[in-house]
């Protein structure tokens, strides 16, 4: 079986603990937007790694690398944290072609010109030595290889929303980042990435002319239609299809506050507000619980006491 032929399938030990989310790092378990933004990069970055040899540079919980391993001839996951690696070896077990390695990813020594690919998302935010990792990454590649990096904008990710990460050493605006890759890697082709809430009409007869990717069971589907149900039907009639008006493939609509989404995280904000006041409320009870029993185990004692 070629690294192309194999089921794009989880291959997970069930019996292994889950790591314990700390606020930054994503694991399978995170739920909400998080969980689409650090799945897509991934799901992508899967179907260009047919039969290549890859390398994963901090690669966290392990779930991304064990997803790229269903396509890659074989993948070396790299993170600096012990716990993360001694989880992803336990969890990702069953993955013949995938390996961890805990290593600082500015300092690899792996050898020259090994990796086909080099995946790299949400890594530099965290680095001071940003141009040392890629230098790395531009040392470690062969003469064809490329590199697939993500970096939040600081732009909209942080000064727009008025937020500051605490995990976050340097973040970069667009141009930083594009003239920062661009002193190692002489071609740079740049995309976007942003989870929105749209209404979408596309064209159920098309041949194709988008993609879509879809994890479920445990299964990375990829069609080059939607792989959504529709909730409403859109007809165009007339004599001929000659007389229809031209329509494309696909049509996206929202509106530039994005209402939907903040409604999301007002509600999301308001239920985080009232699970922090039902805790509260919770250790106040237990502690005035606690209390009573106290006072009661005094009373008890005084009574026993007077009677005798």
């Amino acid at each position: 079986m070629t690294a192309a032929d194999k089921p794009e399938t989880t291959n997970t030990n069930s019996d292994a603990p889950t790591l314990e989310f700390t606020g930054e790092r994503f694991t399978p378990e995170n739920t909400r937007e998080i969980w689409y933004e650090h799945y897509h990069r991934y799901a992508l970055a899967s179907q260009m790694v047919d039969g290549l040899q890859v390398l994963d540079a901090a690669s966290g919980e392990g779930y991304g690398s064990q997803l790229l391993a269903t396509k890659a001839a074989s993948v070396t996951a790299v993170d600096i944290s012990d716990q993360a690696i001694i989880h992803a070896r336990q969890r990702y077990a069953g993955t013949e072609n995938l390996e961890f390695i805990q290593a600082d990813c500015c300092q690899l020594d792996l050898g020259d010109k090994k990796f086909d690919a080099i995946i790299s998302f949400e890594t530099l935010e965290h680095l001071e030595e940003q141009e040392t990792m890629l230098a790395g990454f531009r040392r470690l590649l062969k003469p064809g290889g490329w590199l697939l990096i993500s970096s939040p904008d600081k732009a909209e990710y942080s000064d727009a929303k008025n937020y500051s990460n605490p995990w976050h050493i340097k973040e970069l605006y667009r141009q930083e980042f594009e003239d920062l890759l661009a002193k190692e890697f002489p071609a740079v082709s740049l995309y976007g990435q942003s989870l929105a809430f749209h209404s979408i009409i596309w064209n159920l007869q098309s041949s194709g002319k988008y993609q879509s990717q879809v994890l479920g069971d445990g299964e990375l589907g990829t069609t080059e239609n939607l792989q959504l149900t529709p909730l409403y039907y859109l007809a165009l009639c007339a004599a001929t299809d000659e007389y229809f008006p031209k329509l494309p493939e696909l049509n996206l609509f929202a509106d530039q506050q994005a209402s939907v989404y903040q409604h999301y995280y007002h509600e999301i904000r308001k239920n985080m507000a009232a699970g922090e006041l039902l805790l509260q409320r919770d250790q106040k009870i237990a502690e005035l619980e606690g209390r009573l029993k106290d006072s009661q185990a005094t009373g008890a004692w005084f009574s026993r006491w007077f009677k005798r």
